[in-house]
């Protein structure tokens, strides 16, 4: 479980190791709201490794900002593994950071549905390798509230920055 102390020291690491290896992130946010760029930005010395922050709620968002696609949407749904795939190599397209995170889910009370039921999030992380982006996507299902759903969102999403800071 996630705890505010947890997430603030998560973030500390990942400022520390993204400065350590001159690398920036940047985040294309959805069921999360701008909760993992707050939780970067909230560290003294943010400002030398995040680059840029998206929150695309709508799938309007998505589409004009961060350039998924109509059709991804229109087939996947805003809460799959194709959407945030497409937002996170939006935002590293927008921002030239190193590494992106994206996430979009059903945090609750309502909205789900028993194929994505509330709980469910979709992660995808880009790393840029010199031509393109490569991109590692993930499921969670995540028990609690809307609250708990969030945070333990932040804290995976920041884990996985961390993870793929080479």
């Amino acid at each position: 479980m996630a705890d505010h102390e947890a997430l603030q020291k998560l973030a500390a690491a990942v400022v520390a190791e993204l400065s350590a290896a001159s690398k920036a992130v940047s985040t294309a946010e959805s069921c999360t709201g701008g909760w993992i760029a707050k939780s970067i930005t909230d560290i003294a010395g943010s400002s030398a490794v995040f680059a840029y922050g998206v929150v695309s709620y709508s799938n309007g968002a998505k589409e004009s900002i961060l350039g998924v696609r109509q059709a991804t949407l229109e087939k996947h749904g805003a809460v799959s593994e194709r959407v945030v795939e497409e937002m996170a190599k939006g935002v590293l397209r927008l921002s030239g950071a190193d590494i992106a995170v994206a996430v979009s889910g059903v945090a609750g009370p309502s909205g789900g549905t028993a194929e994505k039921p509330v709980g469910t999030v979709w992660f995808a992380w880009a790393v840029r390798d010199g031509t393109n982006a490569l991109t590692d996507t993930h499921c969670e299902h995540f028990a609690g509230d809307r609250e708990l759903v969030r945070e333990l969102t932040v804290a995976h999403a920041l884990q996985g920055v961390l993870e793929r800071i080479a």
